[in-house]
């Protein structure tokens, strides 16, 4: 999980250490590139394809991991 922390990290243009789950992506760069950038993200830490409709709907990373989780 910390290798998707800090590719999240870049995708927000925040602090790693900022990541946490209970991070509320809206307050950061949550946009459609985001979406789209944190998709690859995901399928290349953990060869999972999150739909993107459903990730935009992601309140926090917290939600985020809960779908890698049950995919």
């Amino acid at each position: 999980m910390q290798e998707f922390f800090q590719g999240l990290a870049e995708i927000l243009e925040i602090d790693p250490g900022e990541v946490v789950p209970e991070l509320v992506l809206a307050e950061h760069c949550w946009d459609s590139l985001a979406v789209v950038s944190t998709i690859a993200l995901v399928d290349e830490c953990f060869d999972v394809m999150l739909p993107s409709q459903a990730l935009v709907a992601c309140q926090t990373v917290a939600d985020i991991e809960a779908m890698i989780k049950s995919s």
